[in-house]
């Protein structure tokens, strides 16, 4: 089976958030089982596409609207990762050195129609066009409704939904950008009086995933303006859980740790790396050790973390180590922290893909106490790394993480991303480090199979059950 997904971000190419992740693992395994799995993306200008190397397959000229831009499809050339990957290669628009941007319905809209315009000049069509999130949600209605694309109109197409709460609204006096189509179905654009691209790509896609189950569940509920779309269309919805890449996540082979370990050896790999996190960010190798990894937004319950920490450092029986960037004011409220909690809090406001596996490796539990998060593989990860999720029962984290006082338990689960709840479960957190159990559990988390497979078998069989309405 042919399949071309397209997205805007794919590791380890442009990586923003766990987006990238999936595309850069979803299209490997899908080959592992026998498909012909290939990605589509923009030609960012960043450290990646400067030290590789591309070769030009296709050039041609895109509209939009009036406006004329010629472009180019590259493809990489000797790199090895398992799958195909074409890049649409915009100068003006799209070879930046950021992903996303404040004129980005334009960026994308290039990106959307120089990939469909090089697919249909192919003589052999891909046999479903994967879309995901907003910057692709586009594609579904040219295939369906734009003239050029009429030999797409048998191709399915799916929307999987990585986080609902971005949606790419644009006014209406952009719709001339869109290749031409029927007026009379510009309602299939359209969602509370703007276009709204992730809204088209629900109305228009032939089936629509989210990441993970529960996720599918709450957004009938609260999906930021398309509760009753979704609750709509439900009936070609379906909740399919992500998985880790478990080569890349691999803390018996990871490039990046400071000391690598299995099972049998977790002992001295973990203190390793903890060894180096304490020594590098001077905090107390006698404390346990609480990570976070993530962007510092309303989403990941980030803007209660300066209350949250001031109030756990008091007690001065853990340290903390934050992570991530965002919201400025968040990073300020943070940084300021500091000089209180010298020994024991430390923050590296920025990302840095080496120091974020060294975390999972050495610290001794993983803080997510999300608002939103419609799968999330930080605790995946973690596990995978032998370091205990701390988590909010929502969305992938509810169907990921049970908590210690349940059989079969080993995370630290807390109801609600209120301050409360998130310092009552580091509490437990600090409790349990001391516990005799958690040198058993840690081990037994490391078991936890979260790979691809699973996830790729179950996106195989959706395009499968497509094939008799073509």
């Amino acid at each position: 089976m042919n399949i071309t997904h397209l997205s805007a971000e794919c590791y380890p190419i442009a990586k923003v958030g766990g987006l990238a992740d999936v595309v850069g693992a979803l299209p490997k395994y899908q080959n592992e089982l026998g498909a012909n799995s290939r990605v589509i993306m923009p030609f960012y200008n960043n450290a990646y596409t400067s030290t590789h190397q591309f070769h030009s397959i296709y050039n041609s000229v895109l509209n939009l609207g009036e406006t004329t831009y010629e472009y180019q499809i590259l493809k990489l050339q000797n790199e090895a990762l398992e799958f195909d990957i074409f890049f649409v290669h915009v100068p003006e628009l799209l070879f930046k050195d950021y992903v996303y941007s404040a004129e980005d319905t334009l960026r994308f809209l290039a990106f959307q129609i120089g990939a469909l315009d090089w697919i249909i000049q192919q003589d052999e069509l891909p046999e479903v066009i994967h879309c995901h999130d907003h910057h692709t949600g586009l594609v579904p209605f040219m295939m369906k409704e734009s003239y050029k694309y009429a030999k797409l109109q048998g191709v399915p197409s799916i929307l999987t939904i990585h986080n609902a709460q971005y949606q790419g609204w644009f006014s209406h006096d952009l719709v001339g950008l869109i290749p031409e189509f029927n007026f009379v179905h510009v309602g299939l654009l359209d969602w509370y009086s703007v276009i709204n691209p992730l809204a088209s790509a629900i109305k228009c896609a032939w089936r629509v995933t989210t990441v993970s189950p529960s996720y599918m569940e709450e957004l009938k509920a609260s999906a930021n303006g398309l509760e009753a779309l979704l609750r709509h269309e439900y009936a070609k919805c379906i909740g399919i859980l992500n998985g880790i890449d478990t080569e890349v996540w691999n803390p018996e082979t990871d490039s990046y740790v400071i000391k690598n370990y299995n099972i049998d050896t977790i002992a001295e790999g973990k203190e390793s790396n903890k060894a180096w996190i304490c020594k590098e960010f001077n905090l107390d190798i006698n404390k346990p050790l609480i990570a976070f990894i993530g962007r510092l937004v309303h989403e990941k319950g980030s803007d209660l973390f300066p209350g949250i920490f001031d109030t756990i450092l008091q007690q001065n029986n853990c340290n903390i180590l934050l992570l991530g960037s965002g919201n400025s004011d968040v990073e300020l409220q943070l940084n300021t922290l500091k000089p209180s909690f010298a020994g024991i809090y430390n923050t590296f406001i920025g990302y840095d893909e080496k120091l974020s596996h060294i975390i999972y490796a050495g610290a001794d539990f993983l803080l997510m106490p999300s608002r939103v998060e419609p799968c999330g593989l930080n605790q995946m990860y973690s596990l995978r790394y032998g370091t205990i999720p701390i988590v909010n029962k929502i969305g992938g984290l509810k169907d990921t993480v049970i908590d210690i006082n349940t059989p079969n338990g080993f995370g630290i689960c807390h109801d609600g991303a209120t301050p409360a709840e998130i310092c009552n479960a580091i509490n437990r957190a600090v409790a349990f480090y001391d516990d005799p159990k958690f040198t058993q559990i840690r081990r037994e988390i490391m078991t936890i199979d979260h790979s691809w497979h699973a996830s790729a078998k179950a996106y195989l069989n959706l395009y499968n059950s497509l094939k008799p309405a073509l």
